[in-house]
């Protein structure tokens, strides 16, 4: 099992401490380092400045939004990221949510299956260098009686095949990313529940396919926090959990509540999502159980935290995404550390 990290969105006052921790990671042997977008810090940029102070770690997107972008722009990003880096780019998509789809690009969400399925289509065929053409749905290239002409991409990527991941909660999303795509984004993953919440709908996918889950990276973020008080470094993560939980999309369109659910947690995800949407975010986040903060995130010394690396890579797991916790910079290096000590400790490395 692989080791990556996640540093989230930039622009939060900590933007030097996030290149100190990807350069950690870099020294330390990680295999990738993500970067998020929503609606502040943009993935693309962050990576590439995170690439060029870097020397072999892959810079990933976690995710690059498909409503932000049309597909061609996507393609020609990723091809020069992954030039630019020297063949370290690993391009992550997802639809985002309603909000942001509809409130902050104007991009109606509907029919998501259907639209990332088309957008990995033209992705895939114009990363190829073919001169691109394309009739779905959702988009049509050329434009029919018009000056448009099919274009073939300019840009030489460093490799033929760029890998590409997607973000997938739902069962029916999970399915078509192990179908459609050469790795899995997940979030809030419990090792206990990972097959049946995810690993047997991308199985499906790839069996669809023709294709077993060989080669096919399942990849997880969870929360890192390394000490002795467990229960008080889960309770770093309660405004966390709350948040994607109870307020991360409307009453009827969320995605982690709904995994919530699927995990167990049907009482607690309803409270907490109550909680949360009437404007009592401490009350939310005082709901939240302290096992399913256990379950979802790495916390304790590093002998516990090694446990579960077992626990998860038995699950499927191919490469763990850490996201590192602490107040200060010494102590998410401290964590970093402590995860590739975990690592080894695991006898997984």
């Amino acid at each position: 099992m692989r080791l990556g990290i996640n540093l989230g969105y930039w622009g939060a006052g900590m933007d030097g401490d996030n290149l100190a921790v990807a350069q950690e990671a870099d020294q330390l042997g990680y295999d990738v380092c993500w970067a998020a977008e929503a609606y502040g810090s943009d993935a693309p940029t962050v990576l590439t400045w995170v690439a060029a102070q870097t020397e072999s770690i892959d810079v990933g997107s976690a995710i690059m939004q498909i409503p932000a972008r049309q597909p061609a722009m996507t393609a020609m990003t990723a091809a020069t990221l992954d030039s630019l880096s020297g063949g370290r780019f690993r391009l992550g998509l997802g639809v985002s949510g309603p909000q942001v789809s509809e409130g902050w690009y104007g991009v109606k969400f509907d029919k998501p299956l259907a639209r990332t399925r088309e957008y990995v289509e033209i992705v895939r065929r114009a990363m190829s260098r073919e001169r691109l053409s394309y009739e779905g749905e959702h988009w049509t290239l050329p434009l029919p009686d018009g000056p448009g002409k099919p274009i073939k991409l300019t840009v030489h990527p460093q490799r033929e095949h760029i890998p590409l991941y997607i973000a997938a909660i739902g069962p029916k999303n999970l399915e078509q990313t192990g179908e459609i795509a050469d790795g899995a984004l997940l979030i809030f993953p419990s090792a206990e529940h990972l097959e049946d919440t995810a690993v047997k709908h991308l199985r499906a996918g790839r069996e669809k396919a023709g294709k077993t889950m060989e080669g096919f990276d399942v990849c997880p973020t969870l929360p890192l926090a390394v000490g002795d008080d467990i229960n008080g470094l889960a309770d770093m993560f309660r405004p966390y959990t709350a948040l994607y939980v109870g307020g991360m999309g409307s009453r009827k369109q969320n995605f982690y509540n709904q995994l919530a659910q699927r995990m167990g947690y049907e009482k607690e995800a309803a409270e907490i999502q109550d909680k949360y949407l009437s404007g009592d975010k401490n009350g939310a986040a005082a709901a939240v159980p302290h096992q399913l903060i256990d379950q979802t995130t790495l916390l304790g010394p590093v002998e516990r935290i090694a446990e579960r690396m077992q626990a998860y890579a038995a699950a499927g797991v191919t490469t763990l995404t850490l996201a590192p916790a602490g107040f200060t910079l010494d102590e998410r290096l401290a964590a970093l550390r402590a995860g590739t000590d975990a690592l080894e400790l695991s006898g997984l490395a």
